[in-house]
């Protein structure tokens, strides 16, 4: 769910053998990641790669399939495919179609809706869209015990990290958004997923995607319901962060914002 114009890449990209799928953040993908493997070598385009992986409810077609007039978002809606171009940021975008269907279909769902109503795209997404675009681009979901949750949702990041980093054994991160993942293809202390948080809390199940896709209303998504999070401060993301002094950075780590008092 990228912006078509916004995030055109024409400078060469990394490819599938630049992905480590032990990294942590790959771990729902590494399924995926063994057929990648055994595919990677043939030569396909990108769209008949995504395609051989299995079916996700979407068919993934080259980029020039999508109509000059169309919204990339109301095409793959009407015509249930997905236009592809021939970089990991597409290669990605599919990569989480394979593994979390239902979600991205909801999430497409109601960016079509969205348009739809508005009649086109317009000069502004409006904060249904742009929340939509946010969580499908930088998203991420945090499956935790509730202590965590109140934690990282003050940005008690001390207490999240530190005091409570036995609960991180109890919980898992899930990484939706794929310009998320083109981030960590080469991991840096400051890239941040944006968390969404639920109107209600998730239960572990092994049918997560559907929990997610049932959990995105239009008008709580509306409200931007995210919590920032430092990824490789996860406990196990990274090897530095086994020393407490690696929360100690403040243009990394922030604090919440106070509200101004008039």
């Amino acid at each position: 769910m990228d912006n078509r114009e916004a995030t055109a890449r024409d400078r060469p990209a990394p490819g599938w053998s630049s992905l480590d799928w032990q990294a942590p953040w790959l771990q729902p993908y590494r399924a995926l990641g063994l057929q990648i493997r055994a595919l990677d070598g043939q030569g396909l385009a990108m769209p008949d790669l995504l395609n051989r992986l299995g079916d996700c409810g979407r068919r993934f077609v080259p980029q020039s399939a999508l109509p000059a007039s169309e919204a990339y978002e109301s095409f793959i809606a009407r015509s249930g495919c997905v236009p592809t171009r021939e970089h990991m940021h597409d290669g990605l975008n599919g990569l989480v179609w394979q593994r979390f269907a239902r979600t991205k279909a909801r999430l497409n769902a109601l960016q079509a809706q969205a348009i739809a109503q508005a009649g086109g795209v317009g000069a502004s997404r409006g904060p249904l869209r742009d929340a939509l675009t946010l969580f499908d681009e930088n998203g991420a979901v945090l499956l935790a015990p509730a202590a965590l949750w109140q934690a990282l949702q003050q940005r008690q990041w001390q207490r999240l990290f530190v005091e409570l980093r036995p609960l991180w054994q109890q919980a898992q991160l899930l990484v939706i958004g794929h310009a998320l993942l083109e981030k960590l293809i080469s991991p840096r202390k400051p890239i941040t997923a944006h968390v969404f948080c639920p109107p209600q809390s998730w239960p572990m199940v092994d049918n997560i995607d559907a929990v997610i896709a049932d959990s995105l209303d239009a008008a709580h998504l509306a409200g931007k319901p995210f919590a920032p999070l430092p990824v490789l401060g996860v406990p196990g993301w990274c090897q530095e962060n086994q020393h407490v002094s690696f929360y100690d950075d403040p243009d990394v780590f922030r604090s919440a914002r106070r509200p101004q008092i008039s």
